[in-house]
């Protein structure tokens, strides 16, 4: 083989420059991402019963669609939240590799079989059923600079202007608000007013019901009609209200004076929000918050430009003292994280030619590895779209240990080719003869090397996942390195090899002193091992030695899944008592804010009001706020690394007497955990009540906290929010005459608020 490459050096050269032409056209069509993904598909269900609390949710809503989701094809597990705002989340997680459009549909088809078993105010809402993302891609918050919009404002000119629009860009797995407040026609009764007048929630509702909807009323003169008709005029009968006049003017009830008694003369009519259950705001201001999620496969960096663009195209257009403005970005992390390991394989590839260069001492022998190395590491690109990989953490590192593999065949092959020369052999003798001594070697170190590292990708699991990339990447290279030292490297010391000449001036005397040191190194290296032939109980206690402390360091030394990173942000859950309400939320938070906003580093200020972060779920007493960092180039200071900052923000933290306040870091990967570290599920397999799960649940919170190794642990499960229970006396009810469903629907509508029509 490297004898036909020999012969035919262009041809050699053809296949390199191909190789490194495909391999430099896929990089720039690669996902990028900071790891591989390795967090499973997931599909997301949400349904709403206002109203409703977590148990109303759970009997009502969760146990009819988890009936159906059972024996799904490819489901690992599903996960239900519910929350007493009357939220209703389950989590569907497939196996890695699912198609996640696939599996929606499928998950749709069983949501849509347990519809019929939903309660009627579940039905008119709707039941959401979407794919949805771990890879937060970006946080879009939305403000007036002047103060002069409102929240409710900014999420509705951020849902008509905004929401569809970023969903819609190549790359985008999803976006949704944060405590969005979608405009709606509220209409607060008065129930004193309506028990003086014997009017009930159930007749506010069947009026709005009766005059506001579409009303189509057909065409005069539409066939079949007697004959001399010659015009066909379609009708137009009242439809539907638009303001909040027109609602306030819904007969209610006709007096029997003749007098009407209309809903504004039991109540007042505005046009306001759905509901009131969050509130988001950037740096201390009201803000609409738009999240955005990236699609599987995606490449981050792109999408997150495409989003950008999007968003300053867009600022044309806003009214006067509205801005926008990206306050998290996670690609800021990923482009610094792949900018340092792209910087390292250069400087690798650099220091690698200086070595080479230096031992080898020809300027023509150097320049062969330098060109055989970049064919092997831009070549291994292209086999990535095939292979399923990305640009990212573990696979660049693959590459970056790869070169020093890489190099080592052509430095054989050069070593070899040049020794025959400076024996009097021509150079393409000199190249067959030392072809026919080296191939045998490089191509078993080349198949040793895919031995070892080869079985990793069959490794299961999240760390077989990623590591897999890792293992391949470097396979590849070495096997394409081997077949460059067949062909490309044989041809190009054909060429290029000379003998050796005298070296003249200060290059001259660097290399006589350098051989000097090195000759006089290496004979105190046979110095020793000499010694320890002689001596083999004293090689083998040193050994022993050896393997004792390594033994130790592995115990002492912490370990971990992946090293934690300052991704330029952390995370802030704040968590008042339970019960807390919405307002008294909102006066912690503000103390929170004035800390992080305080704190030396911190750019922006992102707080998701009512969001619990670590369980995924909207309470009055939670929230979530996101303190974005400045620029790593802008925080070489000590006191500037996460660390320190974190340090400082929770000394600080503690002093807020309202709430419970902490602060950590992201995790490596989002989606494994929401809060870094790791979580687990207790389950009740026995029947018992929700008390009993409650009191094991925290009888192994009190164990995990007794570990020092274990800074906070905590569950989402909250039996403890205090709560009013409503007895009805039934039989009184009904000897009054009152329907018990009016008395259950006046709850529902004064306490939790009615959803009626569009």
């Amino acid at each position: 083989m490297a004898r036909f490459f020999i012969d035919r050096p262009v041809f050699a050269m053809v296949i390199a420059i191909v190789t490194v032409i495909v391999g430099a056209v896929a990089i720039p069509n690669l996902p990028i991402a900071t790891y591989p993904q390795v967090v499973p598909p997931v599909v997301q269900i949400i349904a709403v019963y206002r109203g409703g609390n977590s148990q109303d949710l759970e009997k009502t809503v969760a146990q009819p669609i988890e009936q159906r989701l059972v024996g799904l094809d490819g489901m690992l597990y599903f996960f239900s939240r519910a929350s007493n705002d009357g939220t209703l989340t389950i989590d569907v997680t497939y196996e890695l590799g699912t198609d996640i459009d696939l599996a929606t549909v499928k998950t749709q088809n069983k949501v849509s079989l347990a519809m019929p078993s939903l309660p009627p105010e579940v039905q008119r809402e709707g039941v959401t059923v979407k794919k949805v993302s771990s890879t937060f891609l970006m946080a879009i918050a939305l403000f007036s600079s002047d103060d002069r919009y409102d929240s409710l404002f900014l999420n509705n000119y951020a849902t008509i202007n905004l929401l569809d629009q970023i969903g819609s860009i190549p790359g985008v797995g999803d976006d949704r608000l944060v405590a969005p407040q979608d405009y709606g026609m509220r209409i607060w009764i008065n129930p004193d007013k309506m028990g003086k007048l014997g009017l009930t929630a159930t007749d506010v509702n069947n009026a709005i019901q009766a005059q506001n909807r579409q009303n189509p009323a057909g065409a005069i003169g539409q066939p079949p009609v007697r004959s001399g008709i010659d015009f066909q005029y379609p009708v137009n009968a009242a439809g539907r209200l638009l303001q909040p006049q027109q609602f306030g003017d819904i007969v209610v009830r006709a007096q029997p004076d003749g007098s009407l008694l209309k809903i504004r003369d039991i109540g007042r009519v505005e046009l306001g929000a759905q509901d009131y259950k969050g509130f988001s705001r950037l740096n201390q201001r009201p803000a609409s918050l738009l999240i955005v999620y990236l699609a599987p496969g995606a490449n981050a960096v792109e999408t997150a430009a495409r989003v950008r663009a999007h968003v300053e195209e867009a600022k044309k257009s806003f009214p006067a003292g509205v801005e926008s403005k990206i306050s998290y970005d996670s690609t800021r992390f990923v482009r610094a994280a792949i900018s340092d390991v792209v910087l390292t394989l250069f400087a690798a590839v650099l220091l690698v030619i200086i070595v080479v260069f230096i031992f080898l001492q020809n300027w023509r022998a150097t320049l062969i590895p330098l060109l055989t190395v970049p064919v092997a590491i831009v070549g291994t690109f292209a086999l990535f779209p095939f292979l399923g990989f990305s640009i990212n953490m573990t696979s660049m590192f693959g590459l970056v240990l790869a070169i020093g593999i890489v190099v080592d065949d052509a430095i054989v092959v050069v070593e070899a080719v040049q020794h025959n020369i400076d024996r009097g052999m021509s150079a393409r003798d000199a190249t067959v003869r030392a072809m026919s001594e080296v191939s045998g070697p490089v191509i078993a170190i080349a198949f040793i090397l895919a031995a070892v590292f080869i079985p990793v990708a069959f490794l299961g699991g999240i760390s077989g996942q990623i590591y897999r990339q890792f293992a391949l990447t470097i396979a590849a290279s070495v096997l394409l390195s081997a077949f460059n030292a067949l062909s490309l490297s044989p041809a190009l010391s054909a060429l290029l090899l000379r003998p050796k000449r005298e070296a003249r001036g200060p290059l001259a005397r660097f290399f006589a002193g350098f051989n000097r040191a090195f000759e006089w190194t290496t004979n105190r290296y046979l110095s020793g091992v000499k010694v320890l032939v002689r001596k083999s109980a004293l090689a083998l206690a040193a050994l022993g030695f050896f393997f004792v402390l390594v033994g130790g360091l592995f115990r002492v030394l912490p370990g971990g899944f992946l090293p934690d990173e300052d991704q330029g942000v952390f995370f802030i859950a704040v968590r008042l008592p339970d019960g807390a309400s919405l307002e008294r939320n909102r006066r912690a938070t503000e103390e929170v804010e004035k800390i992080v906003m305080s704190t030396p580093g911190v750019a922006d200020c992102t707080t998701f009001g009512g969001l619990d972060i670590t369980s995924q779920t909207t309470n009055s007493n939670t929230t979530t706020v996101i303190a974005t960092l400045k620029p790593w180039e802008e925080r070489r200071a000590k006191n500037l690394q996460l660390t320190s900052i974190l340090a400082q923000s929770q000394r600080r933290f503690g002093q807020i007497q309202d709430a419970f306040v902490f602060g950590f870091g992201l995790p490596p990967i989002l989606g494994l955990s929401p809060a870094g570290g790791f979580e687990f599920m207790v389950e009740d397999r026995a029947g018992g009540d929700i008390n009993q799960l409650a009191e094991v649940a925290q009888s192994l919170l009190d164990a995990a906290r007794s570990r020092a190794e274990i800074v906070n642990a905590n569950s989402a499960l909250r039996t403890s929010v205090p709560q009013y229970k409503v007895d009805l006396d039934t039989d009184k009810a009904q000897t009054l005459g009152i329907p018990i469903t009016d008395v259950y629907n006046a709850l529902q509508t004064f306490l939790g608020g009615l959803y009626v029509n569009d």
